[in-house]
Order: C-alpha cells, then sequence, then structure tokens
C-alpha cells in the first residue's frame, strides 16, 4: 500500500524518470528493454490524467480526514480530463469541503458540475446530488429553491434511508412555514418510517413529533 500511494502521489516525476531511464536504455542497451520504459511511461501518464489521486481522495473521506483530502485533491491540476465517475466524485467532494468551509457559492458551483457529468458506472446519483444541493440551498436561505430540488431528490431516489429521512424532515419543516400542516405531516411520517439511526436525525425527530402534535389540521 505504501508503495501503491507513493506511486500515486509522484506519478509524474516516474513518468520523467521511466522515459529518460528508455532513451539511456535505447542508446547503450537493446531497444526491448526501452520499449518497456516508454510504455510504462505511457501508462503512468495516462494515470495521471485520467484518475489522478482520486483512490487516495476518497480513502482520506472514508477515513474523515478532511485536511488530507484536500492535499491530494489540489494535486488534481485537470479535472476535466478525469474519466467520468471520479471528475463527478472530484466535484462532489470539493463540493463537500466547501460546504464545510462555509463557501456555499462555491459549494454549488460543485454539485452542479457533478451533476452534470453523468456515468454509467456510479449509476443514478441524481437524488443524492439533488439533495446536497438543497441543504446548499437551505443555508443561503433560498427555502423556495431548495424545496424544489428536496422534492426532485426524493423522485429521482436517494440511495439510503438515513439521507432520505433527512430530506423529508426537511421537506417537512418548509410545509410547516408555508402553513401546509397536512402535508407536513405527511412527510413527517414517511421521515419516522426510514428509522434512521444517526443520533441527531433521532433527536430532529423527537423535536419535530412535539410541534407536529401542536399543529392544527
Amino acid at each position: 500500500m505504501k508503495f501503491l500511494k507513493f506511486y500515486i502521489l509522484y506519478r509524474l516525476p516516474i513518468v520523467i524518470l521511466l522515459a529518460v531511464s528508455g532513451v539511456l536504455l535505447h542508446i547503450y542497451a537493446d531497444a526491448v528493454s526501452a520499449w518497456l520504459c516508454y510504455i510504462a511511461a505511457f501508462i503512468s501518464l495516462f494515470l495521471y490524467f485520467f484518475i489522478g489521486t482520486m483512490r487516495l481522495v476518497q480513502e482520506a473521506v472514508s477515513e474523515g480526514d478532511v485536511d488530507k483530502a484536500t492535499v491530494y485533491l489540489k494535486k488534481i491540476k485537470f479535472p476535466r480530463l478525469l474519466f467520468k465517475p471520479f471528475r463527478a466524485t472530484y466535484y462532489m467532494v470539493q463540493s463537500n469541503m466547501a460546504l464545510v468551509s462555509n463557501n456555499l457559492d462555491t459549494a454549488e458551483a460543485n454539485i452542479r458540475k457533478s451533476m452534470t457529468t453523468k456515468s454509467s458506472i456510479l449509476g443514478d446519483t441524481k437524488g443524492n446530488s439533488m439533495l446536497q444541493l438543497a441543504f446548499i440551498q437551505l443555508k443561503k436561505g433560498e427555502s423556495k429553491e431548495a424545496r424544489k430540488s428536496l422534492l426532485e431528490a426524493v423522485k429521482a431516489g436517494i440511495s439510503d434511508k438515513e439521507s432520505l429521512a433527512a430530506a423529508y424532515l426537511q421537506l417537512c419543516s418548509l410545509e410547516i412555514y408555508r402553513n401546509q400542516n397536512r402535508i407536513a405531516k405527511e412527510y413527517f411520517k414517511k421521515a419516522k418510517e426510514q428509522k434512521p439511526k444517526n443520533d441527531e436525525l433521532v433527536q430532529q425527530i423527537k423535536t419535530m413529533e412535539k410541534q407536529i402534535a401542536r399543529l392544527p389540521g
């Protein structure tokens, strides 16, 4: 694993080293060894542009190490050249980073870029992307746009029950704000049906349940 990490981080210098070695072998040794170096250099250059450091980014994100993920992301100089699955993930992670630092405009711009990068390998991630867009819009105070995004997210399909419960809770809150109590209660019921395990969501449901009980209609 250490060798793989070293290889990913220093792929470009390795490409140069392989190319130089190939030239020297061509001059002073044999053409077969030289061509092996050329092929290895080409493959490494290909991986540098079309995959980048995304494997290390994904590992850092899964470990919750935001600082390390940021360092690895900055090493990708040409994100538009990444294969579509990696490009979509790249922009999604960039959006998450910007959202954490409260850079909402950048977060929204990146999640929209991720949404336009469709990939059959990733499957349909529209629901999760729309959900993130909705949360960004809520933080920006754009409740009308956020409601539309949440409805589209639910319609498109959200991959896990925790996120789906969060979407329904947000819709419930927005409907209460719009004085649509009957609809709010329906969304709250759907949120509870997901039976989320996340402590924050469980607490939100308990708090919302008290508010729902006081609603007329």
